[in-house]
């Protein structure tokens, strides 16, 4: 199999896997802005931006949210918009830090960013198209900005971050040991996650979960 071939192959399975999570994986956490779905669609697709770079992470994103505008999702074309936007500011951002700087400070500085950028990102744009999504006053969107859109933003961003910590250096060493992606010069190669990155990863994940708990009404 030649590399482009590879390389299609690969993308192609990962806009797969993709869009099946953000079908089948899909739920409130923040009750302020419940029409709004967490899905980890983005765990994916920045997990493919660490391998193949930012356009292939932006490729996978329009794919995957056009996708699910003709399929599972009612929101229809301002949604498709959204979820570019979100997924473009969070993959995008995460995968291009990353390949200026391919070791695990590169992953945690891009995830870190990644998560201001899309936070910041939505925030505008929720602004400007969420009253018309919902055929509201723009008041009602300014007092559902602070509880609602940008908790959910933060939340989603750095679980989101947290599993792909725990989640790529696997997955790369299983894309190469499947001949789907070749063997990158980089610090760190080996697939082993540290016991650090695993620790911190998982702690990172309960906080998460709790905080959807709580907010959720749960605990």
């Amino acid at each position: 199999m030649n590399t482009s071939t590879r390389k299609l192959t690969t993308l192609a399975m990962i806009c797969a896997i993709a869009f099946l999570l953000a079908a089948f994986v899909r739920f409130p956490i923040v009750p302020a802005v419940g029409f709004l779905r967490y899905d980890p669609k983005d765990i994916v697709i920045v997990i493919g931006g660490f391998i193949f770079g930012p356009l292939a992470a932006l490729i996978v994103t329009v794919v995957v949210s056009l996708l699910q505008m003709v399929t599972v999702s009612a929101s229809g074309p301002i949604g498709a918009v959204m979820n570019i936007i979100s997924g473009a500011a969070f993959c995008c951002t995460a995968a291009y830090i990353y390949g200026k700087m391919r070791n695990l400070k590169g992953a945690i500085l891009g995830l870190i960013a990644a998560i201001i950028v899309t936070t910041g990102a939505m925030l505008l744009w929720n602004y400007l198209l969420t009253p018309v999504f919902l055929n509201v006053p723009r008041q009602v969107v300014v007092n559902m900005l602070i509880p609602g859109f940008l908790p959910f933003n933060l939340i989603s961003g750095i679980l989101n971050s947290a599993i792909v910590m725990l989640l790529y250096k696997p997955i790369r060493t299983a894309l190469q040991a499947a001949n789907l992606m070749p063997v990158a010069n980089e610090n760190a190669q080996k697939g082993k996650v540290s016991v650090g990155v695993i620790i911190a990863s998982l702690f990172v994940i309960a906080t998460c979960v709790l905080w959807i708990a709580v907010l959720r009404g749960w605990i």
